[in-house]
């Protein structure tokens, strides 16, 4: 199940567990809010009529208050010596969805015991790759290339032979 949620005057498909940063909403680190649904989608069932959807709630918990990287403003007129460079930082929130209507995000233990079992066999195939990779190698070596043979260039008659005699 996911939703369309408008915040900040944009619009950002959430589904339950997921983390977006949007434009900063007024509340303290920990609280919860409550996203306005302008749509909705139920495995085959859409709800488009935002009348109908707003009665969906979309819960999220706010992560984080943070600013955004800078973005450069410059301005500039050719021939008139008019120039000016100014930077702007956009406040941000990052918030994880918690909820959509009935259907809740999945606890991140879970998530991590399973990211752990997946780390522990990776080493080992890690390292017979490495061993496959120290072999293929060996095992394939480049042609020899034959040396190029220089032909004399050819003598023009009007040229006489050089010595160390002639100076």
């Amino acid at each position: 199940m996911y939703a369309i949620v408008k915040t900040g005057g944009k619009q950002y498909k959430v589904a339950p567990g997921d983390k977006l940063n949007i434009e900063k909403l007024d509340a303290e680190v920990g609280a919860k809010v409550e996203l306005d649904a302008i749509c909705v989608v139920d495995g085959s069932k859409v709800e488009a009529d935002p009348a109908k959807a707003a009665a969906t709630k979309v819960v999220a918990v706010i992560l984080e208050q943070f600013k955004g990287e800078k973005q450069l403003v410059f301005k500039f007129k050719k021939r008139k010596n008019y120039k000016k460079l100014r930077g702007h930082r956009q406040q941000l929130t990052r918030i994880e969805i918690e909820s959509v209507g009935s259907a809740k995000a999945s606890k991140p233990a879970a998530k991590k015991a399973a990211a752990k079992k997946a780390d522990e066999v990776k080493p080992a195939a890690d390292q017979a790759e490495k061993a496959d990779a120290k072999k293929a190698p060996a095992e394939k070596k480049p042609a020899a290339k034959k040396p190029v043979e220089k032909k004399p260039a050819a003598k023009k008659a009007d040229e006489k032979p050089a010595s160390d005699d002639a100076e």
